[in-house]
């Protein structure tokens, strides 16, 4: 176990570790990178990696041991859906007061506190930035050399995110705010102004490709390929992905996009649809297709631009290649936007089948 576990980004993953062992840790970083590069990941080791009680070294830089109390407990936060979905059901028996109130925060090592977008709206909330200050301010750490707060997302809340200021412009010595971000611009100018910035990278698809092909046995090798090109460079996103779930979500997007762009078959559309209901199951249903619907639309640019080498879908290469004749870039804008607009109909608990209906309708009459 150590820093060797973690693929790729080796220039980034060595200039945070030199920081570990020059005691100049910054009080709060962004680490920005594709969904799925490994942000969280990394985040854990360097928790470990400032409070490992057996600390070691790995090509002449600090490492962690994996095994020492702090490091088995900091790691049980590993696995972050696991616990996000514990913290929901764990509010959902409270009382109908208390549930209101309560927050979904991990934390698996009373040093280390993760915060992840609360659902259903799937937002850093207020309350949630007021239990990482007062885990600052007023609770030094009990275990650990440093205490850590990790926000997994980047999607705050108006008042969360003016409210973190606060701690990032007056950070307390003992503390490390770690930001996990796809997109730092989603973030107040004032809070990029005051982190340390750092970068994670996507690998080329043949270096996935080769790593799966060592990681993932069961994968027949054109999955192995089409899975290479969808992880767009994010090792852990090609490790989870679970292709079976993609495809028949592709499926349905198909159904969006051919219902946009040929001669309608609005039965079909509604029975693709019809299925996306209300509740958990559907929301992380939804999500898939949204996502793999991006991935298309992502893909008919990439014709329309003259770089169809590029399109990740590469089993649907013919067909995209067919639904993008005639297509302009102002109509992959106008899909783009109204993906968009689905995403935030979800956050407001929008009937689903029928965001998904006036979202296809709305793009075969741009």
């Amino acid at each position: 176990m150590g820093f060797q576990e973690f693929l790729g980004n080796t220039a980034t993953v060595t200039h945070l570790r030199e920081s570990v062992r020059a005691g100049r840790f910054p009080h709060s970083l962004i680490l920005a990178g594709p969904r799925g590069a490994g942000k969280y990941t990394l985040a854990l080791m360097l928790a470990k990696a400032m409070n490992c009680l057996e600390p070691v070294e790995s090509n002449g830089l600090p490492d962690f041991c994996g095994r020492c109390a702090n490091c088995a407990r900091i790691a049980d936060a590993a696995n972050l859906e696991e616990r996000v979905a514990e913290a929901v059901a764990a509010r959902d028996e409270l009382r109908e007061t208390d549930k209101r109130e309560t927050r979904v925060l991990i934390q698996t090592h009373p040093d280390v506190l993760v915060i992840p977008p609360d659902p259903p709206q799937l937002l850093i909330k207020l309350g949630q930035v007021r239990q990482a200050i007062h885990a600052a301010y007023y609770r030094p750490p009990i275990e650990a050399r440093r205490a850590f707060t990790i926000f997994t997302s980047s999607a705050f809340m108006k008042e969360a995110a003016n409210s973190l200021l606060k701690v990032l412009e007056e950070p307390p010595g003992h503390t490390t705010l770690v930001l996990l971000t796809e997109n730092p611009q989603e973030l107040l100018p004032t809070i990029r102004s005051r982190a340390v910035i750092h970068r994670l990278g996507a690998l080329p698809p043949a270096e996935l490709e080769a790593l799966l092909a060592e990681r993932r046995l069961e994968l027949k090798p054109k999955d192995r390929a089409l899975v290479a090109r969808l992880a767009e460079g994010a090792v852990g996103r090609a490790l989870t992905l679970d292709i079976g779930i993609y495809l028949t979500s592709r499926q349905d997007a198909l159904v969006l996009l051919r219902s946009a762009l040929r001669e309608p078959d609005y039965s079909q559309l509604f029975r693709a649809t019809e299925t996306y209901r209300a509740g958990a199951e559907g929301q992380e249903k939804t999500i898939g297709l949204l996502r793999a619907l991006g991935s298309l639309i992502e893909d008919l640019l990439l014709i329309v631009a003259g770089t169809p080498g590029l399109v990740r879908n590469l089993d649907l290469a013919a067909e995209l290649a067919t639904l993008a004749e005639g297509l302009n870039v102002d109509w992959i804008d106008a899909a783009s936007r109204a993906l968009v607009q689905v995403e935030q109909g979800m956050r407001r608990n929008l009937l689903r089948s029928l965001s998904l209906d006036a979202m296809a309708v709305s793009l075969s009459q741009s």
